[in-house]
């Protein structure tokens, strides 16, 4: 089945520490209306954000949460079960997603939480005598943990040792759990909490036009308050600033979309207060997970957050609001904001490097039986011709035009087609898979050079993707070391682009990408203002 083939190929087989080349993350919105940057806030603001994360919970519980639906086509909903108490496990050739969440009719299902804090690790429950905690609630637990972390030494930090080599991470645990089985009782307490909520001392700075420095903190922070394998990471930061990172194997990034902006909307709402009882109930204490480590664990942990900060520092992450229209101009002009954003970008890289660059977009295929993605390839023949005719002074601005409006109605086509199962990136991985386990020869398609230059096999140059249509951004890493990951969303009245590089590629440059593609955005507008004269 081309389900448990995608898992497996695309993330549980992969080697390189996905906690950084894998995960993905995003800077909460908040700071935009109610929970602007505030030293002192981080406990209070991050009882409130917990509670209604774990209401949303409680609606995939009882199945209350409305299906998606695109006109009057519902979506499948099941990646939606893989983003609470879910958590991948290291294995020497292949990980495996390890997947508590049942719903109320399906039975019992964990409910604590795990906090990290300062390289230690806590768990408690969120339900009290069959009701939700409140946030003051909420609050008195985070309070006593933070105070604990403060007065006393740091921990190992064990949790780094998931930001390492998946198989070198596959035998420390393994390690791990061989000093004491208690280790292996405290591991399962992590993988089966709804979620991890990471108090980091981080206080990043941010801007409604720049979350630059808050979405490399969320990306690449700190590895001891973060564990890399679990599908929700609620990171708070010290002057109440949010953001989330998550393992991508279990679900695709719509299902965080969704989350995110569920809390986002109940915190303007209700503008950021919790206005009910302030009575705390005789709860217990958080538990302390305290594993047992030698000088090999604290040695393995040392080296894992070596290797972690060294590729980390090599990142160059930046995430620009471009502010002089958005989706309501571009759709006035009956141009798709989606179609706009990526030739845009064809544009930029075409500017910037001379020559075209093979892209992967995400189209969701939610349309079908746990459909989950499918590859559009933006780099059109007739998006290059477009591109070619913007760097020609020789052609007309009519021209240009006639050119920039067929690479947009491939562009709509494909990413349509896509959608509805008429792609052909996963039947081809398929084909090469199916070829691999009857033990016959792979096919020549994809030993030719030019399938790897397009982009196939994972070498795509821009790995591209539309967060939405809110205020919920995201941001990954390239898929190859001389290329881009570019992740964006579109509002009202901006594009917010989120592009990362690899210092350590001479040829690539985020700023200067996304420099151009603002650019292209201006150039694209004027051309259609042109034609109207």
């Amino acid at each position: 089945m081309l389900e448990d083939w995608w898992l497996n190929v695309a993330y549980l087989d992969v080697r390189i520490p996905s906690q950084l080349h894998v995960n993905f993350g995003g800077a909460a919105s908040h700071i935009e209306h109610y929970w602007p940057p505030k030293e002192g806030t981080q406990l209070e603001r991050g009882s409130i954000s917990l509670w209604h994360i774990l209401n949303y919970w409680q609606l995939l519980r009882k199945e209350k949460l409305p299906v998606h639906k695109v006109g009057n086509t519902p979506l499948d909903m099941n990646q939606f079960r893989m983003l609470f108490s879910t958590c991948k496990v290291p294995g020497i050739t292949r990980d495996s997603v390890i997947n508590y969440f049942r719903t109320e009719s399906e039975g019992h299902c964990p409910s604590h939480i795990a906090v990290m804090c300062r390289g230690r690790v806590f768990v408690f429950d969120v339900m009290h005598e069959g009701c939700l905690m409140t946030p003051p609630e909420i609050l008195r637990q985070l309070t006593y943990i933070q105070k604990k972390c403060h007065s006393e030494p740091d921990g190992p930090g064990v949790a780094a040792l998931t930001s390492e080599e998946r198989t070198r991470w596959a035998k420390a645990r393994e390690y791990l759990i061989s000093l004491n089985p208690e280790n292996l009782t405290m591991l399962e307490k992590i993988q089966s909490s709804l979620l991890v909520f990471c108090l980091d001392d981080g206080s990043p700075h941010v801007t409604p036009e720049d979350y630059s420095q808050v979405a490399t903190k969320v990306l690449t922070g700190d590895p001891t308050v973060r564990w890399g394998d679990k599908s929700y990471n609620l990171i708070s930061f010290s002057n109440g600033v949010f953001g989330c990172n998550c393992d991508h194997a279990p679900y695709d990034a719509m299902v965080i979309v969704s989350i995110s902006y569920y809390v986002d909307q109940k915190i303007f709402e209700s503008e950021g207060r919790w206005t009910g009882s302030d009575k705390v109930r005789d709860i217990p204490l958080p538990e302390e997970l305290v594993f047992t480590v030698d000088e090999k664990v604290l040695n393995d942990i040392n080296q894992a957050k070596a290797q972690y900060f060294k590729q980390a520092s090599d990142l160059q992450l930046l995430v620009y609001a471009f502010t002089s229209f958005g989706k309501k101009l571009t759709k006035k002009k009956k141009l798709h904001p989606d179609t706009f954003v990526q030739l845009a970008l064809q544009l930029a890289y075409y500017r910037l490097h001379g020559r075209p660059g093979c892209c992967y977009e995400t189209a969701m295929t939610r349309y079908f039986y746990h459909g989950r993605t499918e590859t559009v390839r933006s780099c059109t023949v007739e998006a290059v011709r477009w591109c070619q005719s913007m760097q020609d002074p020789s052609t007309s601005l009519f021209e240009q035009q006639h050119r920039m409006l067929e690479a947009f109605a491939k562009h709509n086509k494909m990413m349509k087609d896509c959608s509805t199962g008429k792609g052909f990136d996963r039947h081809l991985l398929g084909l090469s898979l199916i070829a691999k386990e009857k033990c016959l020869p792979v096919p020549e398609l994809f030993t030719d050079p030019l399938f790897s230059r397009s982009g196939g096999g994972g070498n795509f140059v821009l790995s591209t993707s539309l967060i939405g249509y809110l205020r919920v951004q995201g941001v990954v890493v390239p898929m190859v070391h001389n290329g881009y990951g570019f992740f964006y969303h579109i509002r009202d009245d901006r594009f917010i682009v989120a592009c990362t590089a690899w210092k350590s590629c001479p040829e690539t440059d985020a700023e200067k990408l996304v420099q151009q593609t603002f650019r292209a955005f201006s150039d694209m507008m004027q051309l259609m203002d042109i034609a109207h004269l």
